[in-house]
């Protein structure tokens, strides 16, 4: 259900008329002064001007863009970006009280191209005539296909009408680029507590639209409740004071067992191909690169929770093993392999499990990106010298035109040596002395590390013909060691 239709109106209401109403912008003629009352309290509670909004002061304070384009009727073509409850279509409907500009409300839920095309003849007929402006509120964009969307493109670009979006959904996904270069993007945050509070106090004392004639009594730390619990979104934590009036009757007392009645269940803003998905999951490998495991855990709940794929997850917790840990603890890509085989043959809820064990394994373990930069330079050398021949020595000859033409002669066989290691070259000419991978001092590449100090000392000094170095006793060195 769109906004408009949540709050009273038909999107597909009143199209806009040239006659001004005496004290409102004449672009304003769907909007209600007073809205019906038997609406709910979140549509009679909705701000009429901007002095009655609540929060938003970074778009809609004093100086700020936003507020000074709506009260100099200087609105253009804009998105309005955010949360659910934030205040997208009530600013639209106090620009639509201000404007001199014919305003149209529209939903991408219910109406479709062929509605587009009415709206812009009719803007089309309206300027010519009388010079006057439209404003078209195109209530949840994001539901319109991207083909669909450039139905306003050409009518942007022409001014014959002016384009204002409400989305739930981050534009950069859902909104054609071109659109998005005609039009400037305003974001929305959660409302806070604070705001949330101050909401619900005026929906109390608002004896016309609110509850005033209740005569209810609510203690603060009540009021806060309901405000923590409700997300940012001033629509459901009216909703649940709503909810909570209804259970406690006139001159009730709404206590804290009557608000968690109220609230219900809170469900998690997810959306598995948006935003939302991106930010959680970054949320997750960065808790984990950063060795949090409460983040860690935390994140990779909240994705559980609103109905991620538990396989993508099981695939994010195997790269990470393999890209931030690598060899400093070679046992973090196993478990990670293991959880997902494990949560495969289990399902929800015990193999759940299995991706927390793993995800606060990978946090706990010693980091290291060593081997992920080392492939990537090496892959780099591979694609700057892709015809570098391989040194003869190290060929294989399994013909005799080949054994003759030297292929693996003088290869020196390292299971010949008593400790398995002849200093010989293995890289192309062009490359040798380049080194690619340079283990950590963490875990168990500090022991992979004075490994190949050895293997490198030996070969240095076979290369000067001096006598090679002792090898040196190798520490046990455990995991999480360094």
């Amino acid at each position: 259900m769109s906004d408009l239709d949540l709050f009273g109106g038909s999107p597909t209401g009143p199209r806009g008329d040239d006659e001004p109403h005496p004290g409102r912008g004449p672009g304003a003629d769907d909007v209600a002064d007073s809205p019906d009352p038997g609406a709910p309290l979140a549509a009679r509670m909705r701000p009429r001007t901007l002095d009655e909004f609540v929060g938003q002061e970074n778009v809609l304070g004093p100086g700020r863009a936003l507020r000074e384009l709506i009260e100099k009727d200087e609105v253009g073509s804009l998105i309005l970006w955010g949360p659910p409850g934030t205040g997208k279509t009530t600013i639209a409907r106090v620009i639509a009280r201000r404007t001199a500009a014919a305003f149209v409300p529209f939903s991408a839920v219910t109406e479709g191209v062929p509605r587009v095309r009415e709206i812009v003849k009719e803007a089309s007929a309206r300027i010519r005539a009388t010079g006057r402006r439209t404003i078209l509120f195109c209530d949840e964009i994001h539901r319109f296909n991207k083909a669909q969307q450039d139905a306003f493109l050409p009518h942007v670009e022409a001014g014959t009408i002016s384009l204002i979006g409400a989305t739930t959904e981050n534009p950069s996904f859902e909104v054609i680029g071109a659109l998005l270069s005609r039009a400037r993007v305003f974001v929305l945050e959660p409302l806070t507590d604070g705001d949330l509070e101050e909401i619900m106090r005026r929906a109390l004392a608002d004896r016309d639209r609110g509850l005033d004639g209740l005569e209810l009594s609510i203690d603060d730390d009540v009021l806060s409740l309901l405000a923590r619990e409700s997300d940012g979104d001033a629509r459901r934590a009216l909703n649940a004071l709503e909810a909570a009036a209804a259970l406690v009757g006139p001159g009730g007392r709404i206590d804290g067992a009557v608000a968690r009645e109220a609230l219900q269940r809170r469900y998690a803003r997810y959306d598995k191909a948006g935003e939302e998905h991106f930010n959680l999951i970054s949320a997750l490998h960065k808790s984990i690169r950063g060795s949090d495991p409460d983040a860690a855990l935390y994140w990779l709940a909240r994705m559980l929770e609103g109905g991620e794929d538990p396989m993508y997850l099981a695939r994010r917790l195997i790269r990470m093993a393999i890209e931030d840990i690598g060899l400093a603890d070679p046992a973090a890509l196993r478990l990670a392999v293991a959880a997902r085989d494990a949560y495969h043959m289990l399902g929800s809820p015990e193999g759940d499990l299995a991706l927390a064990e793993a995800a606060v394994y990978l946090a706990t373990s010693p980091k290291s990106n060593r081997l992920y930069t080392a492939f990537n330079e090496a892959r780099a050398a591979a694609r700057e010298s892709p015809a570098e021949s391989v040194p003869l020595h190290i060929r294989n000859a399994p013909t005799r035109l080949m054994d003759e033409l030297g292929y693996g002669r003088d290869y020196r066989y390292a299971f010949e040596s008593e400790d398995h290691f002849l200093p010989q070259e293995y890289l192309p000419a062009t490359l040798r002395g380049r080194k690619f991978y340079e283990p950590s001092g963490f875990g168990h590449e500090k022991r992979i590390g004075e490994r190949l100090e050895w293997w490198r000392a030996r070969l240095e000094e076979a290369s000067r013909g001096r006598p090679e170095p002792e090898e040196p006793e190798e520490p046990n060195v455990g995991r999480g060691s360094g």
